[in-house]
Order: structure tokens, then sequence, then C-alpha cells
């Protein structure tokens, strides 16, 4: 039997194409899975489609099913979710998040979904891989009881973290923003808003996810005597300059890195990618995530609808990719 399906490629830089594919005949512990919705990560999935990934990180950035090269011919994305429609029995029918690109159908081991929660729609459940890393920064930031917190960038990645950290006992959180416009994200997730010049400062730690240089020299002001920066941001091939003068040292600051790829060690030894998967889908049990979700647009629109978002034609944060049944190709 041929079973075959569509999927999205980037062809080279800033040139993305929809291609059909053949899928491998599922073995025992796999699962062949429907996709029902995707999500574009608009930071690190845009700068590939830029070409900005630089060759040095070229092992680092590959997504856990990840077809080619970069930087390109490439199929690249890991926001996925699906209906399995062949597998184990306690997954058939089973609504299920993969870390998967875009493509119509596919086949995976069965270890690599995780199902769904009663509570939680397929069109929020593509959130989970960003929600999964502002888990994993949670875990690296340790706040305390009380501590007083700035998020810097509010895009899927802050907004996220700062929807977390809020609910953790008696912390303040600012999400913090050049854009006025993202002060609605905020209020829906329940945490407070400002403007860079306008944020609260003597903070205990402030989490940079705004990818830029202005940013992360913002971050470091606000901080108070030996506060912590927790530095999110994925900046490709550009270099940033890190303002280390003036009193950085007499106030003993502090500049972490945070990344996704590993499990936080505060938490490696007890906790693994599927545990911390599964919290992050437990999390978007709240409704307020659905902030997060600020655009739309069908499968075979792709290739017109990413150099829009990579330009910053399409603003928002996540754009999440709908399939309808018709563009599944059936197995032959």
């Amino acid at each position: 039997m041929t079973r075959t399906a569509r999927a999205f490629w980037l062809h080279y830089p800033g040139h993305g194409e929809i291609r059909e594919v053949e899928l491998d005949e599922p073995g025992p512990e796999d699962v062949v899975v429907r996709t029902l919705c995707s999500g574009v990560s608009r930071g690190t999935e845009t700068l590939v489609f830029r070409g900005g990934v630089p060759e040095s990180q070229y092992g680092a950035m590959r997504a856990p099913f990840q077809d080619g090269e970069f930087p390109g011919p490439v199929k690249y994305g890991y926001l996925n979710v699906g209906l399995v429609e062949e597998g184990p029995a306690a997954l058939r029918g089973r609504t299920v998040f993969s870390l998967y690109p875009h493509q119509t159908r596919y086949v995976v081991p069965a270890s690599a979904v995780t199902p769904v929660p009663e509570g939680v729609p397929a069109p929020r459940a593509v959130l989970a891989g960003t929600v999964e890393t502002a888990v994993n920064a949670a875990w690296d930031a340790a706040p305390l009881l009380g501590d007083r917190i700035a998020v810097v960038g509010a895009g899927m990645v802050g907004a996220s973290v700062a929807a977390v950290l809020s609910r953790f006992p008696a912390v303040r959180v600012q999400l913090v923003d050049a854009e006025p416009a993202r002060a609605e994200v905020a209020r829906a997730l329940g945490v407070d808003f400002a403007l860079p010049g306008e944020a609260a400062g003597d903070l205990d730690l402030v989490v940079h996810a705004s990818a830029t240089e202005q940013g992360l020299a913002r971050s470091l002001e606000l901080l108070a005597p030996e506060g912590t920066v927790l530095e999110l941001s994925w900046y490709g091939d550009r270099r940033i300059g890190l303002p280390l003068g003036e009193a950085f040292h007499s106030r003993r600051l502090t500049v972490r890195s945070s990344q996704v790829g590993t499990v936080s060690p505060a938490r490696g030894a007890r906790r693994s990618y599927g545990d911390r998967m599964a919290l992050a889908l437990e999390l978007l049990t709240d409704p307020a995530f659905d902030a997060l979700v600020t655009g739309e647009c069908g499968f075979e629109e792709l290739p017109e609808v990413l150099p829009r978002l990579a330009s910053g034609e399409i603003p928002g944060l996540c754009h999440r990719v709908r399939y309808d049944a018709e563009s599944a190709v059936s197995p032959g």
C-alpha cells in the first residue's frame, strides 16, 4: 500500500512550496496521524524561512522530525495537533500533539505524540510547544515567593512565560514591549503591561525574550542589585552587544541562558521531555492562552503567507494553520 500526504517545504530561503510526500509503512509501535491544525513559531520558524540559521548552529537548530538541511530545501516546524487514525488501541481516535512540521498526514513512533487533555481544544493545543518553552524557562528562573519580575518581549514565548510565572504565589509580573497593542495580550493573560521606558525597576528577575539588543540592555537596567536576566532570545546569525560597563559589576548582576532543547538542570534528574510536554498541555486548559493565537490561514496558503509573516507584513503572535479534510491525501 502506498501512502501519500502533502507537506510544506522551504525550497530555498524566502520561498516555500507544497510537495507530495510518501509516508513510511507504520510499524506496530507507530501511529498514523491526520493533522487538524499546526502553528507557525513566528520567531524561530521565520528565522529559518529567511535563511538566518548560522552554519555553526545547524545541528542545534534541527527540529525533531526535520527533513532536509539548512538553509534548504528543508521541511521544518514543530507545532502540530492531529487525530490518530491508526496505531495502538490506547491512542486510536485520540487528539495528540507532536513536534512535527506542517504536513497533512504523518507516521511517527507512538512515543513521539502526547495526548491532548480533555478541556484543551485542538486549535489551542498548537501552543503546547511554546508553553513547553515557558515551563522550561520557569524551571530555569526558579522565582521565589513575592519576587518582582518583568518579561521583556511580548512575543509568543515572552507572553507564555509571563502567563506561567504569574501563577507563582505573590509574584508581581510585568510584560514589557515596545508595541502598545501588546497591552491587550497582557490583559487577557492577567498580567501588567508597560512600554520599555515606563517599566518598573528594582526587579529580582527579568526574562528577556525580545531578540533585540535594546531589549537586553533595558533588561539589565531594570534589575535590582544582584538581580538576574534570564536570556531566552535566539538571535540566529546576528551579533549582539551586551552592556557590561558602568554599574554591571558593582551591582553584581547576572545574565543566564535558557534553552528548551534540554530539560532544565533544575528538573532534568526528575522530569523527562514527555513530562514537560504533558505539563504544558495541562496548563493550556486555561482559555486565556487563546490570546496568543492572532492569525489563521489554510494549509494550502502557507507558501504565500510565510513570506508575509517573515517580513512582518502580517503582525501578531502565533499564526495557526488549519487543515481541511480534503487537503489530506488518503491512503492509496
